[in-house]
């Protein structure tokens, strides 16, 4: 007997029945909801989640505590931009079953917070690496560390390579980076 989940086993339709996928408006977060709707399955849901973080004054003194938050107008502009990307990247068939949230808060909050209603959480890595990971560390990483659902992480080269996406095809390049020199 196979120990193998696939996407038509019982355990894969449970487990991915209902999908978290936190989106910043990149191509790695579209891809990866790509990704979510081929294991969600025609039954599956997907909640497409992007988190607006208050912006708070870095002066001293007593504009120390002021924090810009998007007018409520900001905030369904961008659900609409986010309702019509999921359109464009799954078509109107599948988007139909996708719900789409834009939430003011960090984006670990959101997402942890949204992660309750969830099975999983599929989500890209950004990569980064060195000193910017050290200052900044990574969203992902936060979400593996914190989340009580399964998260399916994916590297961006490899949801490129599932989604058939590559951003050099049109080009003729290859995916390799090339040095650029200053002289």
């Amino acid at each position: 007997m196979s120990s193998r989940v696939t996407s038509r086993s019982p355990i894969a339709g449970r487990l991915f029945a209902r999908i978290l996928v936190p989106h910043d408006f990149s191509d790695h977060a579209t891809r990866a909801l790509q990704i979510a709707a081929d294991l969600a399955g025609p039954r599956g849901s997907i909640t497409v989640l992007h988190a607006m973080a208050p912006v708070y004054s870095s002066m001293g003194g007593p504009a120390a505590d002021l924090a810009w938050t998007p007018t409520p107008e900001m905030v369904s502009d961008v659900g609409r931009e986010l309702a019509g990307l999921v359109r464009r990247a799954l078509g109107p068939s599948a988007a139909a079953r996708v719900r789409t949230r834009v939430v003011m808060a960090d984006p670990l909050t959101a997402i942890l917070a949204a992660a309750r209603g969830a099975d999983a959480i599929v989500m890209t890595t950004v990569g980064r690496t060195g000193l910017t990971h050290l200052l900044m560390g990574s969203v992902a990483e936060k979400v593996v560390r914190h989340a009580t659902v399964p998260v399916l992480t994916i590297h961006p080269n490899t949801a490129r390579r599932l989604t058939g996406a590559s951003r050099h095809r049109a080009s003729g390049t290859s995916g390799r980076r090339r040095r650029v020199s200053a002289r």
